[in-house]
């Protein structure tokens, strides 16, 4: 069952690797970003089409999803920045369905449970954030829920692939993996839920096909792998075939940033997440998508710290 995809924040982290899994499940895509000026080929995959536009301006977002089946709110605003921007990036995007009669999917994060979560997450884990980000996340979803449009979101642990992107796994804890060490910002047996960004995108895409099956607000967690620090590591060496010294996060001197830093102040704000061992259970996503193919943990890792 597909059809036409906007995908907004196309140029993003999450956006890009959407638009080329909807692209690939057979989709229509739009890939809808403020500017492409610094690589206008990227998107340019069979059946893509770029659009520059304001993601603010909710009558540009309207018109690009005329016509579209599903629109991709991939929008992601800087950390000091959410607390003005996801309202009006919401209200544009809610507009948008609204007029197209589109169904809306997000992807979603952990922050929503909060620094008491259980160590496994289950879509009836309640949300109870403690965090400025992650009460704004909930509110961003609960005007979803009260739209009365279809959305559904999936819900992740950190991404990690080969491009580096500004991610934890990729420019933090691996980024000097050539010089012998990675940095992790934790207990080495703290159990930390991670997400294969490729692989995240391509369930969204498959559940898509399925929308028609679901309630207007749906949520479904994505199980990634849930990893300790220590397996990470291994999963590295081994593919390396050597050691690798790892170095702590310093946290003290993050927290010192962050005095005048406001993004250094919001990443301390959710350093819980490193203290805190969780996971995401899959067995939703399993029910739905039981012939959904995942890489393998150890392929997954080996391709993403592949120069």
């Amino acid at each position: 069952m597909s059809g036409t995809v906007i995908v907004l924040g196309a140029n993003g982290r999450f956006g890009r690797a959407a638009v080329e899994a909807f692209s690939k499940n057979g989709w229509k895509v739009r890939a809808f970003a403020r500017s492409w000026k610094i690589d206008a080929s990227r998107h340019s995959g069979t059946g893509v089409q770029q659009i520059t536009g304001d993601a603010f301006d909710a009558n540009e977002v309207a018109e690009a999803s005329m016509g579209c089946d599903v629109i991709i709110n991939a929008l992601n605003p800087p950390y000091p920045k959410w607390k003005k921007d996801l309202p009006r990036l919401t209200n544009s995007v809610i507009s948008a369905a609204k007029k197209s009669g589109a169904t809306v999917m997000l992807p979603g994060n952990v922050y929503n449970y909060g620094a008491g979560m259980p160590l496994n997450l289950t879509e009836s884990t309640e949300h109870k954030p403690t965090s400025h980000k992650g009460r704004l996340r909930l509110e961003m979803e609960e005007t979803y829920r009260r739209s009365g449009i279809q959305t559904i979101v999936l819900r992740a642990g950190d991404y990690f692939e080969q491009q580096k992107t500004g991610d934890w796994f990729g420019s933090h804890i691996t980024g000097n993996l050539g010089k012998g060490h990675v940095m992790y910002p934790a207990a080495l047996d703290q159990v930390h839920a991670w997400a294969y960004l490729p692989d995240f995108a391509k369930a969204m895409a498959a559940l898509a096909d399925k929308r028609q099956y679901f309630k207007p607000f749906e949520e479904v967690g994505f199980p990634g792998y849930g990893l300790t620090g220590q397996q990470l590591v291994d999963v590295m060496e081994e593919e390396l075939g050597r050691k690798l010294k790892v170095k702590n996060m310093p946290w003290n001197f993050v927290r010192l940033l962050g005095l005048v830093m406001p993004q250094m102040r919001e990443v301390m704000e959710m350093a819980y997440l490193w203290r805190v061992p969780h996971r995401i259970d899959g067995a939703k996503l399993a029910t739905i998508l039981p012939d959904f193919k995942a890489t393998p943990v150890k392929a997954a890792i080996a391709q993403s710290i592949r120069s």
